[in-house]
């Protein structure tokens, strides 16, 4: 999956700026039309995850061969019915092997999985951003370190100038 394909991750909570929006539509449009991405994967559970599934589906009118995955970090094993569910939004959807017994690390390890099969990575990550104190860990902290030691291209829309203006 690794050379067309983009991840997305980020902070559960996000701040919605003016320029928030437009800066992640040329990133991702950029990446279809310049980079050749035509797989996007999603996890859950953030407004970020949301925001860049609303973008990329937008885009899928006009790019209708690029492919919108939901990686699932819950539910191995999931019935026809939610299976039909989430087809209604996402192209295809899969729990990756290696997390059966992952347990309250699933997150953390669907993360990885995702950033293993991108290329490019589309973030939302504060720096300073500090987590409940009964959370542990910023989990989008951890996804992000993990990406740059991998060496992939990590774009962080967190307080980001426009880098592309795609026409």
């Amino acid at each position: 999956m690794n050379q067309n394909t983009c991840c997305f991750f980020g902070h559960r909570k996000i701040k919605i700026t003016d320029e928030l929006r437009p800066n992640l539509y040329n990133e991702i449009k950029h990446l279809i039309t310049k980079e050749s991405i035509d797989t996007f994967l999603f996890g859950s559970k953030s407004q970020f995850d949301d925001l860049c599934h609303e973008i990329v589906s937008e885009l899928k009118e006009e790019y209708h061969f690029i492919k919108r995955v939901y990686v699932r970090a819950e539910f191995p094993y999931i019935d026809d019915d939610y299976h039909s569910y989430l087809l209604e939004s996402y192209e295809e959807t899969y729990y990756p092997s290696g997390m059966l017994n992952a347990g309250k690390l699933s997150y953390i390890e669907r993360n990885y999985e995702m950033i293993n099969s991108s290329k490019f990575c589309i973030v939302y990550f504060d720096e300073d951003y500090t987590p409940p104190s009964n959370k542990g860990k910023s989990g989008t902290k951890i996804a992000y370190d993990y990406a740059l030691k991998k060496k992939k291209t990590v774009i962080n829309l967190f307080n980001a100038q426009l880098r592309f203006s795609v026409q």
